[in-house]
């Protein structure tokens, strides 16, 4: 697989939006390394930062909003052969908070960017577009969860929106061609992603530990999710751009590990020297899912796909990516009004 992600984007001028985030970044990177005559990030740095972007002489920063008609003009400009499309407003609390900004950047935005990709003269070779699978397959679907089981019963307007864009996607795709890839993320975590009111629990616990603060946790712990190392998506994302067999389909790509919300709590804690312990708090009323474990079958079947980072050793490359970027994730952390009651009882204090 190696070989053919050299040969297939080795020389290629690829967008990626939301490329200053987590994954984006991460995946930015490895466009970069394997050899890509330009990678273009587009991101608003709404929930990122421009520090988080890699600085290689073949990366070009555009800060923009893919609701922006000018920036998308400017982007695909450049003719892109590849799009990852990783840009979205980001996630269930803030959708709920901003359902109609969420509707705007998830719903028109990924309009927008498969119109460009499908009707401007870039020789577009593939859209993969970034579902969430933690959010779309609902509250009721049976363990493991796999690609088949859909559901209309979505408590967050950022479940829907994530939703929405897949079913756009299979317009494009069965009404223009448009070559569309749909990835399923699970429960992303790993170096790049700065903690923040609306962001997921992993770097927002790894951040209060190293405060000595108590972590927050809205339930019983008893909880589980499916956490999975950000490189071993971007593994799955390039994966996805370059092989034929997948083109119109959707998988997930998860660690395929059921972790308790309580378990990590204590994991970072131990990691990080906290003694401050951890603080229950009551479970957020969208939060319906009790368990969250994904089946990995399909995309082992279509793109081999394998998660190779175990927990624990990503857990410590996560809090190490955490030391030595302090002073800038400490400027960047954003609670802001508005934060859930979790999220102030321990920074409020």
């Amino acid at each position: 697989m190696e070989a053919d992600y050299t040969k297939a984007y080795k020389g290629a001028t690829i967008l990626v939006t939301g490329g200053a985030g987590a994954i984006g970044s991460n995946l930015t990177k490895a466009l970069a390394e394997l050899g890509a005559a330009k990678v273009i990030v587009l991101d608003n740095l709404s929930s990122a930062e421009r520090w988080n972007v890699p600085s290689l002489p073949n990366i070009l920063f555009v800060e923009g909003d893919i609701l922006d008609e000018v920036k998308l003009k400017r982007v695909f400009f450049e003719e892109p052969q590849y799009i990852f499309h990783l840009a979205a407003f980001f996630a269930n609390q803030n959708s709920v908070d901003h359902p109609e900004k969420d509707l705007q950047v998830n719903g028109m935005g990924t309009l927008r960017l498969l119109e460009y990709a499908t009707f401007t003269k870039a020789n577009i070779k593939r859209f993969v577009y970034a579902s969430s699978g933690c959010s779309i397959y609902g509250s009721s679907a049976p363990m493991p969860l796999k690609e088949e089981f859909m559901s209309l019963h979505l408590s967050t307007p950022y479940q829907i929106t994530k939703m929405l864009g897949e079913l756009y996607c299979n317009f494009f795709h069965h009404h223009y061609g448009t070559p569309v890839v749909k990835t399923r993320f699970f429960n992303s975590y790993g170096p790049g992603e700065v903690p923040g009111q609306y962001r997921n629990v992993i770097p927002n616990f790894i951040y209060w530990a190293l405060r000595k603060k108590a972590l927050p946790i809205t339930g019983t712990g008893e909880e589980t999710r499916d956490f999975t190392y950000v490189t071993d998506i971007v593994s799955g994302l390039l994966k996805a751009g370059i092989l034929e067999n997948v083109i119109g389909d959707e998988f997930n790509l998860a660690s395929e590990v059921e972790t308790r919300i309580k378990d990590l709590a204590e994991m970072i804690n131990k990691l990080t020297g906290n003694p401050a312990g951890i603080n229950f708090q009551e479970r957020r009323k969208w939060d319906t899912k009790s368990r969250l474990l994904a089946s990995v079958d399909k995309a082992r079947k279509l793109i081999d796909y394998e998660p190779t980072t175990g927990f624990e050793e990503g857990l410590k490359n996560t809090i190490k990516w955490f030391q030595d970027n302090w002073d800038n994730i400490e400027k960047s952390a954003r609670f802001g009004p508005g934060a859930s009651s979790a999220v102030k009882s321990v920074v409020g204090k």
